[in-house]
């Protein structure tokens, strides 16, 4: 894979719930990070006195943050919409060349801040809420 543009990586929400999703916002930073906790099943027994891990346990977790500008109205008061409400609404992350990461999210966190002489901007967080998804571009 080459080298993308920043400016690739969209944050999409279905608006209304039909499946149809729409760019959040201007986005100018954007970051995805997915964790999974792990069990941890050491014992006396363990060779060498390595930590030993269960695979396929715990719990795994996905968290989108984005900053910039908003697009336009419909998008800012769907954001604030779904924080006030707390709803998880399902989100969509493409990934340039890599894929497509959809499912229910929380906005965790919501930030708006401006410059005098300069554009109102915002930051914004999103915890997982459900099972993720991810289709990989062909």
């Amino acid at each position: 894979m080459v080298a993308q543009n920043g400016k690739d990586l969209l944050i999409k929400i279905d608006m209304t719930g039909d499946g149809l999703f729409e760019t959040a916002a201007g986005l100018r930073a954007t970051r995805i990070n997915f964790n999974a906790e792990t069990v941890d099943v050491t014992s006396l027994d363990s060779t060498g006195g390595w930590r030993e891990v269960l695979g396929g346990a715990g719990v795994k977790t996905a968290s989108i943050s984005g900053s910039g500008v908003f697009k336009d109205e419909s998008t800012d008061e769907r954001v604030r919409e779904i924080f006030f409400d707390g709803e998880t609404p399902d989100f969509q992350v493409i990934v340039p060349d890599f894929g497509t990461i959809e499912g229910p999210f929380l906005v965790s966190s919501i930030e708006y801040s401006g410059a005098h002489n300069g554009e109102a901007t915002y930051e914004m967080s999103l915890t997982s809420a459900g099972e993720i998804t991810f289709t990989a571009f062909p």
